[in-house]
């Protein structure tokens, strides 16, 4: 699976090997962030790039949840019922098909046809859909007898798929999931095959042709890649029942630069994304990996009966979420989750779980979530705290968040954080902590404000606790100014700000220096900002002479 990477003014989208004309604009009738709701990222957004993309954890149901959910998958419950039906071995033809006389019982087998009743074409296809799928996923294995008989052997792992066991289910769900996947983007080749070259000239032309439809099928499996890893990410980040994503969006975010709004000609490049995904999307819909519902086809229909310009013909209102749904929509399911983390793993990309870093204890935990560059914290001091006794959980997670290394700022903030969270058992422990050298001023500062009676935390506990959570703060945003100028503006500068940082350059704290330096860069007060680099020199100066 290709690393996804956004669109930019050097890296056109490549459309698809079944995009729309040009003329077909689907939805250029409307204003993309009216209709859909999203345009490209903001320029502040954190920039991803093709050497090192991030891929956020998400959180998966038990195996056993997935495994039941790819049962549920008609096509791959009708392979595995075949074949179990085929045990210990069944006749078949000379090309690993069910002979003609077992496709009715097969069909009525899998509910495809009543007892009694005829067995129509569409049954008898996807019997054969089913039984085919049963080969490539080696629940039967074809061979010969020595009478020269073609049959089919039932293998060991059909019996565990169908009893349910996760590991194989999954597993044969996975090798079906790709399956599908390369065949999403074969694009058809009738009109290069079947028929033999004359003369040297065809010859030429039918290689040609042979090498488009190669190179269409490798720009259709790119955009595919992309367009799955992006679903990926936005359901990391969807708040639940919010993870149907519109089919403009999706190709919105694959088309349109970063801080910039589609022009026309953008639009036309969304469209022409939408129309190539549309059917990829709905194969994989049919193994679960989506949840799809397909573009309006009754949408090419009213355009082509319009004898008018579309941008005349079109009154101009606001779209509903009825417009929206017409270009189609697209959710990523739990088992498209699992299917497409293990594609990203099999590609050499880090793709966690929620919870991974919950598995050690607090040092581990907090170690992880200041080092670790894709991590949701909350999630995980979540998944942490609820396995352990809280006062318990409290105490260690202060203790791990002692000490004066480069990471221990954020480590202090994360763990003030779950103390917090933690209401009575959290206070029970910060109680224990009220004199420690690091942690006394904070501890003492929280208790109080939930009301306990602990006297005021001493200044030079005040300053301190100050140049910590800036810094902690300095380091989870990595330097973002805009996220930082509030935390400027808040410092408790009097009208004497030179008395101020005469104070606190003088904190034995490792960013003590830092933290001046960001002041004087960025706060709004020309003469507050020039008493904090005053004071970050004099900092850097002790520090040398330390």
């Amino acid at each position: 699976m290709a690393g996804r990477r956004r669109n930019t003014p050097d890296h056109p989208a490549r459309s698809g090997p079944q995009a729309a004309p040009a003329e077909s604009l689907l939805p250029a009738d409307y204003d993309l962030a009216e209709l859909y709701g999203a345009g490209g990222r903001d320029e502040d957004d954190e920039d991803l790039d093709d050497t090192a993309v991030l891929v956020p954890p998400i959180a998966l149901p038990p195996e056993e949840e997935l495994a039941a959910a790819a049962m549920a998958v008609p096509l791959v419950a009708h392979a595995v019922k075949l074949a179990r039906w085929s045990a210990p071995h069944r006749v078949v033809d000379e090309f690993g098909d069910l002979v003609e006389e077992d496709r009715a019982p097969a069909a009525r087998l899998l509910g495809l046809a009543a007892e009694d009743g005829e067995v129509t074409e569409e049954a008898a296809v996807e019997v054969l859909r089913a039984w085919s799928l049963a080969c490539d996923l080696d629940l039967v294995e074809l061979g010969t007898t020595q009478a020269g008989e073609h049959v089919a052997v039932t293998m060991e792992e059909a019996a565990d798929a169908e009893a349910g066991d996760p590991a194989i289910v999954l597993d044969l769900w996975l090798t079906a999931a790709g399956i599908v996947r390369e065949l999403a983007v074969d694009t058809d080749s009738l009109d290069t095959e079947g028929e033999t070259p004359d003369t040297e000239e065809d010859e030429d032309a039918a290689e040609t042709g042979l090498a488009e439809v190669e190179e269409a099928s490798e720009a259709a499996a790119e955009l595919l890649d992309e367009a799955m890893q992006v679903l990926y990410e936005l359901t990391a980040f969807a708040e639940p029942g919010d993870e149907t994503v519109p089919l403009g969006v999706l190709a919105a975010l694959l088309v349109v630069p970063e801080g910039e709004e589609p022009d026309e000609e953008m639009l036309g490049e969304i469209t022409d994304i939408m129309v190539a995904l549309d059917p990829m999307l709905a194969d994989l819909a049919e193994l679960g990996v989506v949840e799809h519902k397909p573009i309006d086809p009754d949408l090419f229909e009213e355009e082509e009966e319009e004898e008018e310009p579309v941008e005349a013909a079109v009154p101009e209102r606001e779209a509903t979420a009825e417009d929206a749904a017409r270009f189609g929509l697209v959710r990523l399911t739990p088992l498209g989750q699992y299917g497409v983390r293990e594609w990203l793993i099999a590609d050499g990309y880090d793709a966690p779980l929620i919870g991974d870093l919950a598995k050690g204890d607090a040092a581990a935990l907090l170690r992880g979530l200041a080092e670790s560059p894709n991590v949701m914290p909350d999630r995980e001091i979540e998944v942490w705290l609820a396995r352990r006794e809280p006062v318990a959980a409290a105490r260690e997670l202060l203790a791990a968040s002692r000490g004066l290394d480069a990471y221990s700022p954020v480590r202090r903030l994360y763990t003030m954080a779950a103390v917090i969270s933690l209401g009575e058992p959290g206070d029970t422990a910060l109680a224990e902590f009220v004199d420690d050298p690091e942690l006394g001023g904070i501890a003492r500062e929280l208790l109080r404000n939930h009301g306990k009676d602990y006297p005021a935390p001493e200044r030079a506990d005040v300053l301190w606790g100050t140049v910590d959570h800036f810094a902690a703060v300095l380091l989870t945003t990595r330097g973002d100014a805009a996220q930082l100028r509030d935390l400027v503006a808040g410092l408790p500068v009097t009208d004497n700000p030179a008395s101020y940082f005469g104070e606190l350059w003088r904190v034995p704290h490792p960013y003590t220096a830092q933290v001046l330096d960001t002041v004087g860069e960025l706060h709004l007060d020309r003469q507050v900002a020039k008493e904090a680099r005053k004071a970050a020199f004099k900092a850097k100066s002790q520090k040398g002479h330390g």
